[in-house]
């Protein structure tokens, strides 16, 4: 069904986006003796300029809008809103939903399930994920 987006790079996205969920929020200084001194939690701390989301991001920028549209279909599939069968409705509705690059990347990136509905979305879709995620790291 996927035409303008591979199974590959949805893969990708799927990895860049369980980086970014292993993330948890930032805080504050852990000892305030030693502000400066890191500990090991502090790598997986979300920032604003975390380099997981700017990675997904960027992955999202340097696609087009069909390709992203097919994220988005993809995604609404994975979540339940749309059934398998009913692909070219979710494609369709995408597309009129969700216009420019930009803004759809935005859609995605707020969405805290994104990777679990895309996968869930391939394998409803048909598409063996576990092949095609081990294919990305």
């Amino acid at each position: 069904m996927l035409q303008a987006v591979s199974a590959d790079k949805v893969a990708q996205v799927i990895v860049r986006a369980r980086e970014m969920d292993a993330r948890v929020g930032a805080w504050e200084v852990h000892d305030p003796r030693h502000p400066d001194e890191e500990t090991p939690e502090m790598v997986l701390e979300a920032l604003r300029n975390d380099p997981a989301r700017a990675a997904l991001a960027s992955l999202f920028t340097g696609m087009n809008a069909d390709e992203l549209a097919e994220l988005v279909a993809l995604m609404w599939i994975g979540r339940g809103t749309f059934e398998p069968e009913e692909w070219q409705d979710a494609l369709t509705t995408a597309r009129e939903e969700h216009s420019g690059v930009a803004g759809t990347a935005r859609y995605l990136l707020k969405d805290p399930l994104l990777a679990d509905y895309l996968e869930e979305g391939l394998d409803r879709l048909g598409y063996a994920i576990e092949t095609l995620e081990a294919d990305v790291r």
